[in-house]
């Protein structure tokens, strides 16, 4: 008997199909203040670099801004380019924390990333940025 779905596979792209160029800030007005800002979705995905299955998770963004928030509607487009990318689950969480610490340069952030079960197994993944000053 021949395994019909050991060739089986989608269409998976590449990290340069993140799309961080299309994040927008918001010039933030309390930078002396420590507020939590916290945005989450739940449609978050990505694929599998091996299967081209797809990874889809809870998403929590947790930060205390410095000098500026992200747009929420190229949060969403950006979170949107990473569907089709082939990514580990820990890379991608990862990858997010460092283009939102690049891009909005908070003084604290968290990701976390609640991804649905495989094989009976969950995974959450916590990545955190501080800045050394704050």
């Amino acid at each position: 008997m021949t395994d019909k779905y050991k060739e089986r596979r989608f269409d998976i792209y590449g990290y340069e199909k993140i799309d961080k160029e299309v994040l927008e800030s918001i010039e933030y007005e309390y930078p002396e203040k420590n507020t939590i800002v916290e945005y989450i979705t739940d449609e978050f995905s990505s694929v599998c670099p091996w299967t081209g299955l797809p990874d889809n998770a809870k998403l929590t963004i947790r930060y205390i801004p410095h000098k500026k928030l992200v747009e929420l509607k190229s949060l969403k487009y950006y979170l949107t380019s990473y569907r089709n990318v082939g990514i580990l689950q820990e890379h991608a969480i990862n990858r997010i924390l460092d283009d939102l610490v690049e891009f909005l340069q908070p003084k604290f952030m968290e990701i976390i990333g609640e991804f649905q079960e495989r094989g009976g197994i969950a995974t959450r993944i916590i990545a955190r940025y501080e800045k050394e000053e704050y």
